[in-house]
């Protein structure tokens, strides 16, 4: 049984990516599976930093970009909006070059705040970062 509000396809998210720090550091989502979704982002001059690893900034971003997304995909966001409030990360091991690979999957979905776990894993499956975000869910302003 799928977790999302309604059926998204893949081509939809990275409709909306266009124009924004996700495209510009590459992330580029991969897959809807019932309770999870996939991204990959390039270990390279724009997520490295001075000595060549992944930057722990760019995991949290790829971290961020996957729950914040997967939250968004699991309301009615005619109704709401999904807010971040506050991300952790543990960085595990370095990433040099490839591709790094995340997947979300949600530990809470509650009315009105949500909580993601993600796992990003280099080429290798080695894993190179584990990350928990916590989101708002509010009701969407009035026009």
């Amino acid at each position: 049984m799928s977790i999302w509000f309604r059926q998204y396809s893949i081509e939809e998210i990275r409709a909306l990516q266009r124009g924004t720090m996700d495209a510009f550091l590459g992330i580029e989502f991969m897959n809807i599976g019932p309770d999870f979704l996939d991204a990959s982002m390039p270990v390279n001059e724009r997520t490295v930093q001075p000595h060549g690893i992944l930057h722990g900034g760019a995991s949290v971003a790829l971290a961020e970009t996957l729950g914040s997304v997967g939250g968004s995909m699991v309301v009615d966001l005619e109704r709401y909006l999904v807010l971040g409030q506050e991300i952790n990360a543990n960085h595990l091991r370095p990433a040099r070059q490839g591709l790094v690979h995340g997947r979300a999957r949600p530990i809470h979905l509650g009315r009105r705040s949500q909580v993601w776990g993600i796992e990003i894993v280099d080429d290798q499956q080695h894993l190179v970062c584990v990350s928990r975000l916590t989101l708002a869910v509010i009701e969407r302003p009035a026009s």
